[in-house]
């Protein structure tokens, strides 16, 4: 794992922006640092190195290909090199004079050189961010693993191109311009993330998931915009190598036929994904909350060690967000080295002041304090953990895969004027009436809530696109606080019939919420304390196999994730795992009422708001009221303010 940057233009001789920029990534690699520059064409390849794979000096990097044509700037891991290497080496095509090292970085750059770019990305199993410079043709790719687990960024800043794996590097050059992207503002405070390819800053963007972009030119072209797979101009093509919606659609397809073929696919392809991620030359453990995703990808893990991993926990004092009891059982079953650490609310609570510098730009899913806290703990003892990430977007494990889909199932068939006129209706009555109408069940606020919202759905869903975005949309349908009333809408793909309304939210999920959110979240917080994290879920193999899984067997009257719950089972005790599934979460709601409320009234001033020129004061205060007198549960919403402004404040 390492950070990466570079410079095309003018700047690419500036030693002192060089260091300046490699310095500011040094957490992602505080092993090695090395910079190459082709001066002929004025550009400079920049790397920080966490040392995981070959520590000695011959996985130093920018490396140059055994032919001199590529140069390299990478980030990530190619778990299956070996095999990689070994293919080159059957065909033939190793490198003259043989290999200079054990690296994946010079087995990738020898399969490029062999194969061609395509083919050896195809052939590649990994994560990764890479830059990779064409001396001959003079082209410079920059290239994102297929579902975004490592970060990349790029932009002009004056006449110079600038990339690199985190914003903080763009600011030691002396034309940054921290304009804030309207429209990156509406996305963020809709979805309390900055979605690819905006940024928060106007004219920088980040690349997607599975794309590359080819420049064949330092200088900005007239045609530029946000470059978006499909998009291209005279002196540049975005495009993408692998399109998870069409892995989704060809499952769908051409699906496995019983619960057995299913189960054994998958067995085999996770297994042989955990088989791979578990190889380095520093020590690794695992990340375990005791949920189904964590669990399973520990127990594979543990399967296949000669010793006990070394497995990763945090607890809370707060009973209700304590997952530690339900870690500790799955860990003393599976007979691991367990570290479990209880966290107190003044421990969580003073990272706050650090998000807005780990994260570069707004980000405001809460979870990313005890991701940080963890990452934290389990580097005091190893350099690599493994994570459950992605298992609920391959296996459709949130509610909203299983809800959202039911619900659309239901209504989909309806008249437009009944479910628009029913939800009307449902709406306008007061929320008095609703607390107090008899034979609704419970009648707390938040059921209050939940009943409006699903009342605001009926009204505005024609397609269940429209029901998606009703569940990521922490303002849907009511007033946004935006002075501008600009409202956001994802970009979704079509999916054919075929594909089960259920999968169909889980690849949008995938596509969006999986890079934009969670990888982004684990990646900052994990490289902050220099900390590899590795997802096999994430295996596009595995996630080929998932899309073939019939819909039935992944939802089922247990809810999301069934076939992965009988996966887990071979190894661990049903009694072990099987409980409503809940977040990665600590109580920021309650904190923002109590301990926090001081911090958080003087960031929701009414004068600090109306001088900030963003936000509508009148309705932000309206909506705090309600979430201090318990009226509903606005924490999600509120803190994406909160974090936007503690952003504000420090950059």
């Amino acid at each position: 794992m390492c950070g990466i940057a570079g410079i095309w233009g003018g700047g690419s001789r500036d030693e002192r922006l060089a260091n300046a920029m490699a310095t500011s990534l040094r957490h992602r690699g505080p092993d090695d640092a090395g910079r190459w520059i082709d001066e002929a064409a004025d550009l400079a390849l920049l790397h920080r190195r966490l040392s995981i794979v070959d520590l000695s000096p011959l996985g130093h990097q920018p490396m140059l290909s055994a032919d001199g044509r590529w140069a390299i700037a990478y980030n990530g891991e190619i778990y299956n090199h070996a095999e990689l290497r070994h293919r080159l080496e059957q065909a033939g095509a190793a490198p003259v004079g043989g290999w200079r090292g054990h690296s994946d970085t010079e087995t990738l750059l020898q399969a490029i050189a062999a194969l061609g770019l395509d083919r050896a990305l195809d052939q590649a199993v990994g994560m990764f961010a890479i830059a990779l410079w064409d001396r001959k043709l003079r082209q410079l790719h920059l290239i994102r693993d297929r579902f975004g687990e490592k970060p990349l960024y790029y932009g002009w800043l004056g006449k110079d191109f600038i990339f690199a794996s985190e914003l903080k590097a763009f600011k030691q050059h002396a034309h940054f311009n921290a304009a804030i992207d309207e429209g990156a503002m509406v996305a963020y405070l809709a979805s309390t993330v900055i979605p690819a390819p905006m940024t928060i800053y106007r004219g920088l963007h980040k690349l997607m998931p599975g794309t590359i972009l080819t420049l064949k030119d330092a200088a900005r072209p007239a045609d530029w915009s946000a470059p978006t797979p499909g998009t291209s101009g005279r002196t540049f093509e975005c495009r993408r190598y692998w399109d998870y919606p069409a892995v989704v659609e060809k499952g769908a397809a051409e699906p496995y036929q019983t619960h057995v073929e299913s189960f054994q696919a998958l067995d085999d392809a996770l297994s042989a994904a955990v088989d791979g991620q578990r190889v380095a030359d520093v020590p690794i453990g695992a990340f375990l909350s005791g949920g189904v995703d964590s669990s399973t990808i520990a127990a594979l893990y543990q399967h296949r060690a000669t010793r006990p991993i070394s497995t990763f926990t945090i607890g809370f004092s707060e009973p209700a967000f304590d997952e530690s009891p339900f870690a500790r059982a799955v860990a003393r079953h599976l007979k691991t080295d367990h570290h479990e650490l209880i966290i107190t609310p003044s421990q969580a609570r003073d990272v706050i002041p650090s998000l807005p510098a780990i994260y570069d730009e707004p980000f405001a899913d809460s979870s990313q304090i005890p991701t940080y806290l963890v990452s934290r703990f389990a580097r005091q003892s190893v350099t690599v953990a493994l994570s459950g990430d992605g298992g609920d977007e391959l296996f459709a494990g949130y509610n909203r895969h299983v809800i959202g889909a039911k619900f659309w199932r239901r209504v989909a068939g309806w008249p437009a004027w009944l479910r628009k006129g029913g939800g009307g209706i449902v709406d306008a009555l007061p929320s008095a009436f609703w607390s107090s109408a008899p034979g609704l069940g419970p009648r707390s606020p938040a059921f209050v809530q939940k009943l409006r919202k699903g009342a605001r759905v009926l009204q505005r869903s024609d397609t269940l696109a429209d029901v998606y975005a009703s569940f990521v949309d922490e303002w849907y349908g009511e007033a946004t606080p935006l002075r501008s009333g600009a409202r956001w809408r994802p970009d979704l793909p079509s999916l054919p019939n075929r594909v089960d309304e259920a999968a169909q939210m889980a690849c949008w999920d995938a596509m969006t919420y999986l890079p934009d959110d969670i990888l982004t979240k684990v990646d900052r917080a994990s490289m902050a304390v220099s900390l590899e994290t590795r997802a096999p879920f994430l295996d596009h193999r595995v996630a080929e196999v998932a899309a073939r899984i019939p819909a039935s067997m992944k939802v089922d009257r247990r809810g999301g994730k069934a076939i992965l719950r009988d996966l887990l089972a071979k190894h661990v005790p049903t009694s072990l795992f099987d409980r409503p599934k809940t977040g990665f979460g600590i109580p920021v709601g309650d904190w923002i009422k109590g301990p926090l409320r001081e911090w958080a009234e003087e960031l929701l001033d009414d004068n600090r708001l109306e001088t900030g020129g963003v936000f509508d004061p009148v309705i932000v205060r309206k909506r705090w009221a309600d979430h201090l007198a318990g009226r509903r549960d606005s924490t999600a919403a509120l803190w994406s303010i909160l974090m936007f402004e503690a952003w504000r404040a420090l950059d």
